[in-house]
């Protein structure tokens, strides 16, 4: 069943802002709060809507926190392609997010750790080893300045006025 203007303009509003109550996008829509409810129930029910995330700052936080970005080349299945060792490698809890990319390598799979020598472990113990997995490369994340769409540290104006002569 397609999606309706109004259902699309639901799902854009959530995605940028999940916190937002059923008034307040029955509002910003032109729907009573009720109409907003079943409608996002629906689109829940359908798989369309698959969870609510917030986007967290851990360095202020002070939370130990690393990222990385493994390239993984893999060898094809007969029949099931790349599917195959992609939902093998998607359950791992490390795995945050996993995509099928073009190019010199296969999947892109970015992990969360603890430490680099834990998402280092990681990849030497459970992802190239499997079967079909013909080489990774792991790029540690340095730093993060935006994620999801929101900047994640906001560019620290100069309180002071510059010196002009």
């Amino acid at each position: 069943m397609a999606l309706g203007e109004k259902e699309r303009e639901i799902l854009r509003i959530i995605e940028n802002d999940p916190c937002v109550d059923p008034q307040q996008l029955g509002t910003m829509v032109g729907m009573p709060a009720e109409e907003v409810t079943r409608v996002v129930a629906d689109l829940r029910g359908r798989g369309i809507i698959l969870r609510y995330r917030g986007v967290v700052n851990w360095v202020k936080a002070d939370e130990p926190y690393v990222t990385a970005l493994i390239e993984v080349r893999v060898t094809p299945q007969r029949d099931v392609g790349f599917d195959a060792i992609a939902q093998r490698i998607a359950r791992f809890p490390e795995v945050r997010t996993m995509y099928l990319v073009s190019g010199t390598y296969d999947l892109a799979v970015q992990v969360v750790g603890r430490t680099m020598q834990e998402l280092a472990s990681f990849v030497a113990a459970k992802i190239a080893p499997l079967e079909g997995v013909q080489g990774t490369v792991t790029h540690f994340l340095l730093k993060t300045y935006k994620e999801d769409g929101v900047l994640i540290e906001e560019e620290q104006r100069p309180t002071r006025l510059p010196i002009t002569p």
